[in-house]
């Protein structure tokens, strides 16, 4: 069978044996008929508080957060709906942040791009700062004493608008919600407070797992020392439409965002796979191999131990500066080598929970990577380069006999498998 992934703007097709593969796919849900007013109703009718417009005096202050390049929140459409609702308030008291987190700021081109120009020319847009200590405020202290450091405008806003889209997440459980603040629009120093080995390494730190998931729970609660936020969330299918509107508390519209997208992402398997292929759900998810840890992860959640999990990620941006690759990954001989590093009393680095979980993956089955990486990068990430998935695929077959099967995950993290 042929099998369409993911890869880049694109799709890399790969034939499958028929009679030996499954392809798991997130349920098919329809966009909406009518994407703006979908947004704007959900503005008046919001979960769990007061409209938007009875949040908001003309002489506020306010914040609106949105997604970076890496995520496919479709900032474009979002951004100016939700502006116009907005247009009471005067543009001067009006700023958007950039929910960086601890990734690049994007540049204004970017900017313009999922913002669109006009958003950018008439408004104020900011970059977020993780490593600017002037950039950020103290609103509370983090489980292990260090302080809870959260970006200015946030802080000093009048009102809050958090945006973003919801989707499983690998170690927080579901993006969105109170993700958007924290790490979102935290310090570098807090962000690592909440990330640290301990909280990555909980088994309830994964896919689908709020509630119980010490790490989530974190994020929450500094979340909420900031102060009320309105929440904007978007659901999306496949082709990136719109597929529910989450308007209104931060964490209740959040959670009934969480098991709208639960139903249709999250599917169940019978039996782990001695082959799992699957993709970083393509562009803009698959830029660099920083976030390409995500797809290996929903993979590995249904392979056999032993197993030879398959990444088809594009990566077009290599790996970030100065990043966890050259700074971790290269400074290890193995895997085991990298979690006994991280492992390590007072080791603290950053972006490690990313070099921490491919490590976990690889501690259990085989990675190879198709990609336009070049083999020394892939090597020195302890990868192996896969160049032609389908043969090797045919030839792994080969050698494990009649029984063995193969799984396909098209989409990447935007499906969750799960063993019954």
């Amino acid at each position: 069978m042929k099998v369409d992934l993911a890869y880049g703007e694109g799709w890399l097709p790969v034939e499958l044996p028929d009679d030996r593969t499954t392809v798991i796919e997130p349920s098919r849900t329809p966009g909406l008929g009518d994407e703006r007013h979908a947004v704007l109703q959900s503005l008046d009718q919001p979960i769990g508080t007061a409209s938007l417009r009875d949040w908001i005096k003309p002489s506020d202050r306010v914040c609106i957060l949105f997604t970076d390049i890496t995520r496919a929140t479709p900032n474009e459409r979002l951004i100016p709906w939700l502006l116009e609702y907005l247009h009471d308030v005067p543009r001067e008291n009006i700023v958007l942040l950039n929910q960086l987190g601890t990734h690049r700021p994007n540049t204004e081109e970017e900017l313009k791009q999922m913002l669109t120009p006009e958003v950018v020319e008439r408004y104020q847009v900011i970059n977020h700062e993780p490593e600017n200590p002037e950039a950020h405020i103290r609103v509370g202290t983090m489980r292990d004493g260090r302080p809870a450091l959260i970006n200015r405008h946030v802080v000093e806003a009048d009102v809050r608008i958090v945006t973003g889209f919801i989707e499983p997440h690998f170690f927080a459980g579901f993006s969105g919600g109170p993700k958007g603040i924290m790490p979102g629009c935290a310090s570098l120093e807090t962000v690592m407070s909440s990330h640290g080995a301990a909280n990555i390494g909980h088994p309830n730190a994964t896919f689908g797992v709020t509630h119980g998931n010490q790490l989530w729970e974190e994020i929450r609660d500094t979340a909420l020392q900031v102060g009320p936020g309105f929440l904007v969330n978007v659901s999306l299918n496949e082709e990136k439409g719109i597929t529910g509107v989450f308007a209104g508390d931060l964490l209740k519209a959040h959670e009934v965002g969480c098991e709208f997208v639960r139903k249709s992402a999250m599917q169940k398997v019978k039996s782990p796979y001695e082959i799992v292929v699957t993709t970083n759900s393509g562009y803009p998810l698959d830029q660099n191999l920083y976030q390409a840890v995500k797809g290996m992860s929903a993979g590995a959640r249904i392979l056999q131990e032993g197993g030879l999990l398959i990444l088809a990620s594009e990566c077009r941006e290599g790996v970030p500066p100065d990043s966890y690759h050259d700074q971790l990954l290269r400074k290890a001989s193995s895997p085991e080598e990298i979690l006994k590093m991280i492992a390590s009393p007072g080791f603290s680095h950053p972006e490690q929970w990313e070099a921490q979980i491919q490590a976990l993956v690889q501690r259990k089955a085989e990675v190879q990577v198709y990609s336009s990486l070049s083999e020394e990068i892939l090597n020195g990430a302890h990868l192996t380069p896969c160049r032609n998935i389908t043969e090797t695929v045919s030839e792994r077959l080969k050698g494990l006999g009649p029984e063995a099967q193969v799984a396909v995950l098209p989409q990447g993290p935007l499906t969750i498998p799960y063993l019954a």
